[in-house]
């Protein structure tokens, strides 16, 4: 009878998640929503089960303390993370200890630890959809604005003037489509002309660039020197006749020498001119001995 009765309490206690011939360790995590969370779901460190949590109670704020019991050789320092989680999207929650290998402070029996929820598959893809569902929502509402304004523009004169203008693009293309293959044509009946064109201007090409290198090729420098030389020589050529020098200077400059010869071109006209009036004057072909008349110089005006 007695065996019975220590076997019924053994198995009370472990359906209630404790196990009444084991030593475990109790610690204490508060969370403020524990939904998928039971009594006897499991705790693990690395996915290793290490225990169960053996109670969940409701504080007079509303938050829920939960009870986990732990029976490990593992050190569980008092910086460790509790974090509550969804394994499958079909599961409860479990619980997973998160240690801190940087603090070597053990967690007491009885302490109570950090907790934290983490966001479950389902959960995630909530919180992903409801902003597209919100953008999509607005866009199909922008979508059935557009529709309606263009049911308001689009009367039945404005459709037959689009179908018009559809119908005069349709036209404008066949004929853009004709000119391109007349041009296809022509481009192929002048081929060779082209290429004979094209051919030509790579001859041209050529030259130009043989005319380039023969006049980079010229002593540019000396052909800058000698047209300054001869421009000096000019110059000075220039200079010395403005002066009166040399003869050609002389003849610029010096006036008694232009009047003279003015004189000597006025006698040389008036001596012409009593040569052409008086030709018996300066030759003596008289064959009767008649003597010849004395000159007479001739007057201005004659």
């Amino acid at each position: 009878m007695l065996t019975a009765l220590l076997l019924f309490i053994w198995g009370y206690s472990f359906l209630k998640g404790k196990d009444i011939f084991s030593t475990y360790v109790t610690y204490y995590v508060i969370y403020d929503n524990v939904e998928g969370l039971n009594s006897s779901s499991p705790v693990t460190i690395n996915g290793l089960p290490i225990g169960k949590v053996s109670k969940i109670t409701l504080t007079p704020k509303g938050r829920l303390v939960v009870e986990i019991q732990v029976k490990t050789d593992f050190l569980i320092s008092k910086s460790s993370i509790i974090e509550a989680y969804e394994p499958s999207p079909i599961g409860g929650k479990q619980i997973a200890i998160i240690p801190n290998m940087e603090d070597f402070t053990p967690a007491k029996s009885g302490d109570t630890l950090e907790g934290r929820l983490r966001a479950g598959l389902i959960s995630r893809v909530s919180d992903q959809i409801a902003p597209i569902q919100e953008r999509l929502q607005s866009t199909l509402a922008g979508a059935d604005s557009l529709m309606m304004s263009l049911n308001k523009v689009l009367d039945d004169k404005n459709k037959e003037n689009l179908a018009i203008a559809l119908e005069q693009l349709t036209e404008t293309m066949k004929h853009m489509n004709a000119a391109s293959k007349t041009m296809n044509g022509m481009l192929a009946n002048n081929e060779k002309n082209i290429n004979n064109t094209l051919s030509n201007l790579n001859k041209t090409s050529d030259n130009f660039a043989k005319l380039s290198d023969s006049l980079a090729k010229l002593n540019a420098a000396k052909m800058v020197k000698d047209i300054e030389n001869t421009l000096s020589s000019i110059n000075t050529m220039m200079s010395e006749l403005q002066s009166g020098k040399g003869t050609m200077g002389k003849l610029m400059k010096d006036e008694n020498l232009y009047n003279n010869l003015s004189n000597a071109s006025r006698e040389l006209e008036l001596l012409l001119q009593d040569v052409r009036l008086n030709p018996t004057r300066y030759i003596n072909v008289s064959l009767f001995g008649k003597k010849n008349k004395p000159y007479v110089a001739p007057k201005e005006n004659e």
